[in-house]
């Protein structure tokens, strides 16, 4: 009798359980390839935003928070000077409600700071000095706030203008409200007040140069916390709670799909008490039971995380298609995240088929004669 045919017999014998087990994997998979890209998406594209403005290096408050909590402008004044620092923008960046955008980017630059450098224009101005009342639009802000040049728009209790709508290079820079700092510090009533400074550092400068300078900054404002680019986010209070939501929400997720497995595997290996023991009375050795039904549980894991990886991309597609997310993030669909997903779910197969593998291998030969 052939192995492999034991193996998917076993699998189709009651098709509609083996349904239900693998729709439970599915939806575990699913979950982890929804959150979890979801958020690596956001962290990659806040990362290339910083890039495309050419930060090097970002200070923010060293207290955890939620959001990043403001902090005098005066710091700025502090490091400005040190060596291999050639330039440094404060901001002010919220995450608000702006109309009827639930979720949107609003960003502060210093004006005549670098961060207003990569911003190339598709229609209409820019804001002509720092107290203008105007803003310029990201190009997928504009489309999911319905804006044209032209449009007013109400930001917190203040009504501006659109004078402009631009190209940032970035996912985060294509979704945001973009207006000078001293404007929104005024309409939010917190002059002086910045939650962030990105710095430049001077051409050919080293990561170990770069590092020198994250270390004399802190030496010189103990309270701020500055690190790369690359490490922004993991930093983040924020950040660090959504991942770990992620992450916590696919593993509950997952281990649904281990106790349906486990529980199917189980039923199987008890209905066929009859079956095993005639393998075992023909020869079949205790560790070949145990590897029927480990492949049988892998397999499931397998097509499982297969069926998951798929309507898991194709919701986070929809999500991204949505007005609450678009501009904010695009998801991360890495080969990486499909094929560790795909790992996961066997993994759980595996794992869930160990003990019903177990109980099979101890059946005893003799119990096919009984059952005869």
């Amino acid at each position: 009798m052939n192995f492999f045919s034991v193996v998917f017999r076993g699998l189709w014998r009651r098709p509609l359980r083996t349904g239900l087990t693998l729709a439970g994997i599915s939806i575990g998979i699913a979950a982890v390839v929804a959150l979890v890209g979801m958020s690596r998406g956001f962290e990659k594209g806040w990362q290339l935003g910083l890039k495309a403005r050419g930060t090097d290096i970002v200070v923010s408050n060293k207290s955890g928070s939620l959001t990043p909590k403001p902090f005098d402008a005066s710091v700025r004044d502090r490091i400005a000077n040190l060596p291999r620092i050639a330039a440094t923008c404060n901001l002010l960046v919220q995450v608000t409600s702006i109309e009827d955008s639930d979720l949107m980017i609003l960003s502060a630059q210093e004006w005549g700071g670098f961060a207003w450098d990569n911003l190339q224009l598709v229609s209409g101005r820019m804001p002509r000095d720092s107290k203008e009342e105007a803003v310029v639009l990201g190009q997928t802000a504009a489309d999911v706030l319905k804006k044209k040049v032209g449009d007013p728009i109400q930001i917190e209790t203040k009504e501006l203008k659109v004078v402009g709508i631009v190209k940032g290079g970035a996912i985060v820079e294509d979704g945001s409200v973009i207006l000078s700092l001293p404007l929104l510090q005024g309409i939010m009533g917190s002059p002086n007040q910045i939650n962030a400074i990105d710095i430049r550092a001077t051409p050919s400068t080293t990561e170990q140069q770069i590092q020198e300078i994250i270390r004399q900054i802190e030496q010189q404002v103990p309270e701020v916390r500055a690190v790369t680019v690359g490490q922004h986010l993991s930093h983040s209070e924020g950040f660090r709670i959504i991942k770990a939501m992620s992450w916590g929400t696919s593993l509950l997720a997952i281990l649904v799909g281990v106790l349906g497995v486990m529980n199917t595997m189980l039923m199987t290996v008890f209905e066929r008490t009859y079956e095993i023991s005639v393998l075992l009375a023909i020869g079949w050795t205790r560790g070949r039971i145990v590897r029927m039904i480990l492949y049988e549980s892998a397999l499931l894991g397998l097509f499982g995380g297969l069926v998951g990886v798929a309507i898991g991309a194709i919701g986070v597609q929809l999500l991204d298609a949505t007005p609450a997310i678009r501009g904010l993030l695009k998801p991360d669909l890495s080969i990486s995240l499909l094929g560790l997903s795909v790992v996961i779910a066997v993994a759980v197969g595996v794992i869930s088929g160990v003990y019903p593998a177990w109980r099979s291998s101890r059946l005893a030969p003799s119990l096919a004669l009984q059952a005869g």
